[in-house]
């Protein structure tokens, strides 16, 4: 089949002329005369309002506003690395929450970001294709084809990550992208092709260099690219080919009406999908309030919707051991291991669980477990050493107790720890330079007293006397 000379479109069939109508009709513009050809897509340069992006701009500057609100109120940690817990009181896209019943996070999370460079790549590329996408469809058009690709991204993150944070504009952006590749492929513009192609190459690549590196950049959620840029395709597609008229309004409110429903559905199929997220989220808001009975009946509704859901597990045993009830609670974090067997914290809270129990030789043979998973597992020493000394193998405890010194001299009583077993095994002068060193990482009574009763035992009157005092002193301040 013939095609154009100047653009390269296919011709009519038997057609003796060597241009298309668009050509034809772009040359009688330039010429002044007024031929009516119907275009399907009017080329976005040729129109007049092609230099306004008021609806680019507004956008552009909720974001940059939101992220000054957040410098101001957070510090300069928003500049390089803001903490998780700060983006989520501020709208950040996070499933347990936003399905829950937070919807609105869907939204908000567009306008937050993670940083200076995370903000300042966003805004750039929202700047460059926000502007040429607007002018191809308009002001109108290009804020409901933006949201609609926003909440798509949204939706897809929370698919993909449940339990992930996501925050920033560029699931949106890809959208934008998508849906100026599907007008540009399927769209009719009264322009030479190489300029249209041209156009359409440096999105395609725009898309390609970013979801690459989106997919080596652990902290990139890819997820929520491809969601944006799907729905950006499909709404792009439509418009192209059902209502690429500015003026074709009805047909344009059907197109986007296709893409509400898309949405919808999908936020609908999330809900019940993802409904175990709601109930773990429910469960932790009744753990804090001091309900475990309430908790727990929430954690096995979530459990029963997703059984190989871990955190439910996990959490499910803190709300046993809140209630006292350490038999379900070993079983819980029983299933913990089971499903993930590297877990270091379940293996400490099993282990801190059979000594509750008073089952130390279980408790010995769980540590040991973790012991081999992580051997300078400050935590594994320390619970060894409290089966040790549960079972009054005070050497064997020592031992551990100093080890836990050596891998963190920090680590929360340590030092009295060996203090007290020091004193049993009638090591009196070790014992005190040991609660000497825990005097030095923290005041506390317990350590003043045991340190005045060694300080008695050597004849120390001076010291005792003053361990004493500062154990009274410290009493009095609780």
């Amino acid at each position: 089949m013939a095609q154009c000379v100047q653009c390269g479109r296919q011709l009519p069939p038997f057609s003796l002329k060597k241009t298309c109508q668009w050509c034809q009709q772009h040359e009688a513009a330039q010429r002044g005369e007024d031929i009516q050809y119907q275009r399907v897509e009017t080329a976005p340069w040729l129109r007049r309002q092609s230099t306004s992006m008021v609806v680019t701009q507004v956008i552009f500057g909720a974001n940059v506003a939101v992220f000054i609100a957040m410098v101001l109120a957070l510090g300069e940690s928003m500049l390089s690395n803001p903490a998780g817990l700060a983006l989520v009181g501020w709208g950040a896209n996070y499933g347990p929450y936003t399905v829950s019943g937070q919807w609105w996070r869907l939204v908000t999370c567009l306008f937050i970001h993670g940083g200076l460079l995370h903000i300042a790549f966003n805004m750039w590329c929202l700047w460059d294709l926000g502007r040429l996408a607007e002018s191809v469809y308009g002001h109108w058009t290009f804020a409901v084809v933006y949201l609609l690709c926003g909440l798509s991204a949204s939706i897809a993150s929370i698919v993909w990550n449940p339990l992930v944070l996501s925050v920033g504009a560029s699931g949106a952006i890809f959208g934008l992208a998508g849906a100026l590749i599907a007008s540009f492929y399927l769209g009719e513009f009264s322009l030479p092709r190489a300029a249209v192609t041209g156009m359409l190459r440096s999105v395609v690549m725009f898309v390609g260099y970013n979801l690459f590196f989106g997919a080596i950049i652990a902290r990139t959620d890819n997820a929520a690219h491809i969601g944006g840029l799907v729905m950006g395709l499909l709404l792009g597609a439509l418009i192209a080919r059902v209502a690429p008229q500015h003026d074709a309004i009805v047909r344009r409110v059907g197109v986007l009406l296709v893409g509400v429903v898309v949405v919808g559905g999908g936020g609908l199929w999330l809900a019940h999908a993802h409904a175990y997220l709601a109930h773990g989220q429910s469960g932790m808001y009744r753990l804090k309030a001091g309900d475990p009975d309430a908790a727990i009946r929430e954690f096995k509704n979530a459990i029963k919707e997703r059984p190989n859901f871990v955190p439910a597990h996990e959490a499910l045993s803190d709300a046993y051991i809140a209630k006292g009830d350490y038999d379900g609670a070993a079983a819980e974090l029983r299933q913990v291991i089971a499903l993930t067997p590297r877990d270091e914290r379940a293996y400490r809270q099993l282990g801190l669980v059979y000594l509750e129990q008073k089952q130390p030789q279980k408790a010995e043979t769980v540590f040991a477990q973790l012991l081999k998973i992580n051997p300078d597992s400050a935590d594994g020493h320390a619970g060894m050493a409290e089966a040790f000394a549960y079972e009054h193998r005070a050497a064997e405890a020592l031992a551990e107790y100093q080890r836990v010194a050596e891998i963190d001299s920090v680590y929360p009583g340590v030092y009295y720890h060996i203090g007290v077993l020091e004193i049993r095994l009638n090591q009196a002068d070790d014992a005190i330079a040991a609660l000497l060193k825990q005097r030095q990482a923290w005041d506390d009574a317990d350590n003043e007293k045991l340190l005045a009763a060694v300080y008695d035992t050597k004849g120390m009157k001076k010291e005792a006397d003053e361990a004493r005092a500062k154990a009274a002193e410290l009493n009095a301040k609780k």
